[in-house]
């Protein structure tokens, strides 16, 4: 394992040889880290850009289940017989694979167990967030609770396209644009760039 990115801190806590065995890969943007229906070999930390994990609707739509910067991506991999995704970079992104095997045996020590745990629970926060967001009908709604949610302070800057972000919420990126462009000629929110400031209710 390199030792020039940032890791998770408590893979210091694994053997060695464990180290050893986990290597980082470059990927490209639109590029698969893995297929839906692949055996999981991996658990993957996201060490710079993004990766996703994504299913495609009978219309063709892109769902978005989970999106990772500077985390673990497909957790629920751990113990499922194949990948329920797609896992995609969205842009030119760098992983940490861990031979999921090695991950699985580490758990086993209580240090790596307890922070596993915790970051378990931090992302069932933010699934029932994205979850909650979906059920919302209007991209008015959505934009709001997202700003709420994944923004500081009532604004949000946005490290991605606006279409992944519309993605993201489930929406068409042309629904995106036009609530956007409401919002603000109503004085609902401010944009600049890609900060967007929430200015009521």
């Amino acid at each position: 394992m390199t030792t020039t990115s940032k890791h998770p801190d408590f893979l210091s806590l694994f053997a060695d040889d464990v180290r050893r065995r986990m290597t980082e890969r470059d990927y490209e943007r639109g590029e698969l880290l893995f297929r839906r229906g692949d055996p999981p070999k991996y658990i993957f930390w996201i060490v710079a850009g993004e990766a996703r994990l994504v299913r495609h609707s009978p219309a063709g739509m892109e769902v978005v289940f989970q999106r990772s910067r500077a985390g673990f991506l497909a957790e629920a991999s751990l113990d499922q017989p194949a990948y329920h995704c797609d896992g995609v970079a969205v842009m030119k992104t760098r992983v940490l694979a861990i031979p999921i095997a090695d991950f699985r045996a580490g758990l086993s020590v209580e240090k790596i167990r307890t922070t596993w745990l915790l970051h378990m629970s931090n992302q069932l926060r933010r699934v029932r967030a994205h979850a909650e967001r979906l059920a919302l009908r209007s991209a008015r709604d959505r934009i709001i609770h997202y700003i709420e949610c994944e923004g500081r302070h009532g604004e949000l800057l946005l490290t991605e396209t606006r279409k992944s972000w519309a993605s993201e919420m489930g929406l068409t990126h042309e629904a995106l644009y036009r609530a956007l462009r409401v919002m603000e000629q109503s004085g609902l929110v401010a944009i600049s760039g890609q900060r967007i400031s929430l200015l009521q209710k």
